[in-house]
C-alpha cells in the first residue's frame, strides 16, 4: 500500500513536536491527518483557541463529507496536526474515541466536549446542523438520522495550560 504523501512545510514542526514529545512517531503524519477546524479562517482559529485552552477535546463530521472527499475515517490512536486559519501547524492531537451516531442521538456528553457556546445540546444541535448544511462536500443534504463521525481527543501538543 503506497504510503501518504506528506507536506515538506510539516517536517520542521514535527521535529520540533518530538523534542518536546520524544514518543511521537519519527515520520510525521500524512496530508490527511493534517486539518484545520471548520470551513473558514475564522471557524479554525476560534476553534484552535477552544482546543488549546482545554475546553475542546471532542470534534464531529458527517460521515457522508468523508464518503465524498473519499477520505478514511478518523481512528483511536491516531495523530493529527491542526492548522490554524492561516495553515500554520499549531497543534498535535491523538485521537481517543470515535464513534458514528445519527445526528439526532448525538448526546449531551458529546456536546459538552465539543467545547463550543453554552456546551449544550441544543446549541450543538443548532450550530452543526447550519454547517452541516451550509458546507457540506456531499449532495444527500441534512437529515436528522445522518450519520455523524463523532470523535474525542487529547491534545498532545503543545501541553494544555491548566
Amino acid at each position: 500500500m503506497p504510503k501518504e504523501p506528506r507536506d515538506p512545510r510539516l517536517a520542521p514542526f514535527w521535529e520540533d513536536v518530538r523534542r518536546t514529545v520524544p514518543d511521537l512517531p519519527k515520520e510525521p503524519p500524512g496530508r490527511e491527518h493534517v486539518w484545520a477546524f471548520g470551513a473558514t479562517a475564522e471557524q479554525a482559529d476560534e476553534l484552535l483557541r477552544l482546543v488549546l485552552e482545554g475546553t475542546k477535546t471532542g470534534t464531529s463530521s458527517s460521515l457522508w463529507d468523508y464518503e465524498a472527499d473519499q477520505e478514511s475515517l478518523p481512528r483511536m490512536g491516531q495523530y493529527d496536526v491542526v492548522l490554524d486559519g492561516s495553515g500554520t501547524a499549531r497543534a498535535v492531537l491523538r485521537t481517543t474515541r470515535v464513534d458514528v451516531v445519527p445526528f439526532g442521538l448525538v448526546g449531551e456528553d458529546h456536546a459538552f466536549a465539543e467545547g463550543e457556546g453554552d456546551r449544550t445540546l441544543a446549541f450543538w444541535r443548532d450550530v452543526h446542523r447550519d454547517f452541516f448544511e451550509r458546507f457540506a462536500s456531499h449532495d444527500r443534504g441534512f437529515r436528522e438520522d445522518m450519520p455523524v463521525v463523532c470523535e474525542r481527543f487529547r491534545v498532545v501538543y503543545p501541553a494544555v495550560r491548566a
